[in-house]
């Protein structure tokens, strides 16, 4: 792809699955990343599977830590030179059930971490980097944001917020930064398990394409919007659901 060679990437919650999926795919296209997660180990053997310190760092905190957010944005223009590139998947989901018996303070935390979180590191990227300099952002959403999604609606709902900040962000962030996002759907990884484990092929048949999602389903993706190849496409979210939500599925 155009123009990820060279180019300094924060990729959040990227120690394993979809994060690691998204990291490993821009490394392969020449960048080199900055993966935030909580768990220091888990991050140091995702920078080895990446090839080590001439690939990738690792900036282990909170993806809604203030202090976490300036030192993993300067810690990447230290180690690399520039931020050009920031992708938001961090992403909690603590609760499973109806709305009207939802613990608020927990919706309180899943909407900190999901969309003020992003948009927090899209301020700090701004701030340190892409506003005098330019970039583009993706923000990694879900299709529980395009459709309801019947217990796990507040998550549902902060990532529709996602959605609605990455168009915001969009326009006001333009020419000079692009902000676009992906929504998946059911992809492989132990964030999603309680939702397949168990019946993969039970849920897998509702997709047109058989097969529920692979970290790198999403990672090719997120590497062309981050690329030149995607140089006119800004505030658009895609839909990256093996054809799901066609058939009336999340």
């Amino acid at each position: 792809m155009r123009g990820l060679a060279g180019k300094a990437a924060i990729v959040t919650g990227a120690s394993r699955g979809i994060g690691l999926g998204i990291a490993q795919r821009l490394v392969k296209e020449g960048a080199r990343v900055c993966l935030t997660a909580r768990k220091p180990e888990a991050l140091e053997e995702a920078v080895a599977a990446l090839g080590g310190p001439d690939h990738a760092i690792a900036v282990a905190g909170k993806a809604d830590d203030p202090e976490h957010r300036e030192d993993a944005v300067r810690r990447t223009v230290e180690a690399f030179g520039s931020l050009d590139l920031l992708v938001n998947n961090a992403g909690i989901n603590p609760v499973y059930g109806p709305l009207v018996d939802l613990d608020l303070a927990a919706a309180r935390k899943v909407v900190e971490v999901n969309a003020l979180g992003a948009l927090a590191w899209v301020q700090a990227a701004h701030r340190a980097w892409m506003g005098e300099h330019g970039g583009a952002v993706v923000n990694v959403s879900s299709v529980s944001g395009v459709k309801p999604a019947p217990m796990i609606a507040m998550y549902g709902a902060s990532k529709a917020m996602m959605i609605s900040l990455t168009e915001a962000l969009a326009v006001e962030l333009g020419p000079g930064v692009r902000v676009n996002a992906v929504a998946p759907a059911v992809v492989k990884t132990a964030f999603a398990t309680p939702l397949y484990e168990g019946r993969e092929a039970e849920v897998a048949a509702a997709y047109p394409l058989e097969r529920l999602g692979e970290p790198e389903d999403i990672g090719s993706a997120v590497a062309f919007l981050l690329s030149d190849d995607a140089s006119w496409v800004t505030g658009q979210t895609v839909v990256l659901d093996g054809g799901v939500t066609l058939t009336g599925g999340v």
